[in-house]
């Protein structure tokens, strides 16, 4: 608790140092306004506020500033100050925007926002045209909280999820931050560089926040959520929508805004509802306050997301560029409800970029070195959007939980409670941690493992699994496996095992040597589930599976040589023995069927086998080619990402040496 109270001091305290401009925004009534946009008129500095409507301007240069205060439905006041000494305190009450439809006019019984939507629609590639390409500094916060969760789901345990949940079992369950450099060109390329990525309670995590996935344009037909969403300025956006003027303001320019309600034709389609902001003459979006639900983007569980953004005036590129973004959403799955909301900022915008040829690649996302080892005290300069309370806290106590678990002690403590051997483990298998030293043990269920068959009869195999994890983030690994199997109708020991390694998580290099005794279906492609054949042979007298005895031993090695390209190659050697029936147990005895014999070119001649004895070289070599692979670096590893543009091609070589012997 002590830590607790320390650490939430500590933050405010820094808050103060690095705050130069802060205050409250609220509206007439003294409730705070959330994720207001407040910039100098320059544009040079900008923040929004928080969830309890502070915010924090970080200048920190004493002379006279404009500050500007935005928000859509909110008339927007500009307030002038001259900064000498700081900290300085700065509270704001916003008006409602009163909109007005005195002059507006119904002609031919047609509202008047289809006019002004086929005008927004006509303009629509030349706005998204000065779009085409830009660099912008980028932040981003997400946050999911959860309430009422239960203790388990399907018989497992949910646990406290990393520390969120509290004692009604309700909490943030992910909390994280980013700040990046982005750049973008049309039509898909994109590039960016997270400097700082934090994660509560993660100390070595890397913020899920990504630029690509946060950036939504309304110009373009649709936005890709999931599914594709039409934009209520599609080209065709008519088809899906119904449009009603619902009031006119003026924004700080004296350009006069549009608010516009849209409306589904069809609640079934993949659209949204509420209101979009239409600038008068240029065409331009203004903001947006729109709702899609689950079953749009056909993720049932979300019950519903809501769009917000906010936009400014661009002298540069005569455009209003959006400045801000807020992504809202609840969601219910097996019970459990809860919401969240990703927030993006953009800020000092570039829209005549030097880019070349070499200006985008293959690599879209790359991380900072440290980027992910940053301070509090660097968070809390460069943040544009200060925590809530809530997140403050959250941060506080998952360091001190994350801390305390990550000891030895605590860590010793959970595995002799979960390595505890018990009944169950007979029937789903017993495993052995020591976290500590990231080594799992594992025993595979040995009544799950029994099988019946005509060739073993009644037999069981038993898996046996040793995996000791490397490196910092655990994402290498080696591994030891084995197979014990015995029936008992051919009093047949078989044993066979495997040795893997992956060396890294870049070229994810993964080493294979194995080789032992099994008995495999005479068809490599396995088409007879054990599991079915039981059912079929004991009680219908039906024997599909035709097995074979296989000693073998190979080393099998893949890697990625260059980006989009992975070599995989095999070497193998075999002796292959056939096998006969070795029992004619039933439970249930049919008088007009009998077993077949375990060759299936002969079924009725018992005493017959399907080949002769031999021994075979084999070497496989496969290429495996995703063209226009991209991908994204993180600093634990290499993540690939299919191009939908491009197919995937897949080269094989399997060749068989001649037979050794018969």
């Amino acid at each position: 608790m002590l830590r607790k109270l320390l650490g939430l001091i500590l933050l405010l305290a820094v808050s103060q140092v690095y705050s130069q401009i802060t205050g409250v925004v609220n509206d007439e009534k003294g409730n705070s306004l959330p994720y207001v946009n407040i910039y100098t008129e320059t544009g040079s500095k900008g923040t929004t506020t928080n969830e309890e409507g502070i915010y924090e301007l970080k200048i920190s240069e004493s002379g006279t500033y404009t500050l500007v205060y935005q928000f859509l439905g909110y008339k927007t006041q500009k307030k002038k100050i001259d900064a000498e000494n700081f900290p300085i305190e700065l509270n704001i009450t916003l008006k409602s925007e009163s909109t007005s439809l005195d002059e507006v006019s119904v002609v031919g019984g047609e509202d008047p926002a289809y006019a002004i939507i086929r005008n927004a629609i006509k303009l629509r590639e030349i706005n998204a045209e000065k779009l085409e390409s830009f660099t912008a500094d980028f932040y981003s916060r997400g946050l999911w909280r959860i309430k009422n969760a239960p203790e388990k789901i399907l018989g497992q345990d949910v646990g406290d999820l990393g520390g969120g949940l509290d004692s009604t079992r309700s909490g943030i369950v992910y909390l994280s931050e980013t700040i990046s450099k982005i750049a973008y060109q049309k039509p898909d390329d994109f590039k960016e560089k997270i400097i700082a990525s934090k994660v509560s309670g993660d100390d070595n995590g890397f913020s899920l926040n990504s630029a690509q996935e946060a950036y939504f344009s309304f110009y373009e037909n649709t936005l890709e959520i999931n599914s594709e969403i039409i934009s209520p300025i599609a080209e065709y956006a008519f088809n899906y929508y119904r449009y009603k003027l619902e009031g006119t303001f003026f924004d700080d320019r004296g350009n006069m805004i549009n608010k516009i309600l849209v409306t589904p034709k069809r609640t079934g389609d993949r659209v949204f509802s509420g209101y979009i902001y239409i600038v008068e003459d240029l065409w331009q979006i203004y903001g947006v306050e729109l709702t899609t639900t689950g079953i749009a983007i056909q993720v049932p569980p979300i019950e519903e997301i809501v769009f917000r953004q906010n936009y400014k005036y661009s002298d540069e590129n005569d455009l209003y560029i959006q400045i801000s973004q807020s992504v809202d959403f609840s969601f219910k799955i097996f019970g459990i409800g809860g919401n969240g909301r990703f927030t993006a900022v953009y800020s000092n915008f570039d829209f005549s970029p030097d880019f070349n040829r070499n200006s985008f690649g293959r690599e879209i996302l790359s991380f900072a070195e440290q980027a992910n080892k940053k301070d509090s005290l660097y968070w809390q300069e460069v943040r544009p959007v200060p925590l809530t309370t809530e997140e403050i806290e959250d941060y506080v106590r998952k360091d001190s939980i994350q801390e305390i678990r990550s000891t030895k002690t605590y860590k010793d403590s959970v595995d002799s409670v979960e390595n505890k051997f018990g009944l169950t483990d007979i029937f789903f298998g017993y495993t052995y941690r020591n976290s500590w030293k990231n080594q799992t043990f594992s025993i595979s269920p040995p009544i799950a493992g029994v099988t019946f068959n005509t060739v073993q009869g009644w037999n069981t195999n038993v898996g046996i699994n040793y995996t000791k994890r490397t490196g910092e983030d655990e994402e290498n690994y080696w591994r030891l496996y084995s197979n014990l199997s015995y029936g008992l109708s051919d009093e047949r020991f078989r044993i066979n095992g495997r040795f893997e390694k992956k060396f890294n998580n870049y070229s994810k290099p993964y080493l294979r040597i194995e080789g032992g005794v099994s008995a495999e279906q005479i068809n490599n492609r396995e088409p007879i589930s054990p599991l079915l054949n039981n059912a079929t042979t004991i009680f219908f007298e039906r024997n599909y599976l035709k097995l074979y005895e296989k000693s073998f031993v190979g080393v099998a090695y893949g890697q990625e040589v260059v980006n989009g390209l992975r070599l995989f190659n095999e070497v193998s050697w075999e002796n292959r023995q056939a096998l006969i029936n070795n029992t004619d147990h039933v439970i249930i005895n049919w008088d007009d069927r009998t077993y077949t014999s375990n060759n299936p070119q002969e079924p009725d001649n018992f005493g017959s086998i399907p080949f002769e004895e031999h021994s075979l070289f084999k070497i496989n070599f496969i290429a495996d080619i995703s063209f226009g692979q991209k991908f994204m670096s993180y600093p634990n590893g290499k993540y690939n990402i299919d191009n939908p543009k491009y197919p995937n091609l897949t080269l094989f070589n399997s060749g068989l040496g001649e037979r050794i012997w018969r």
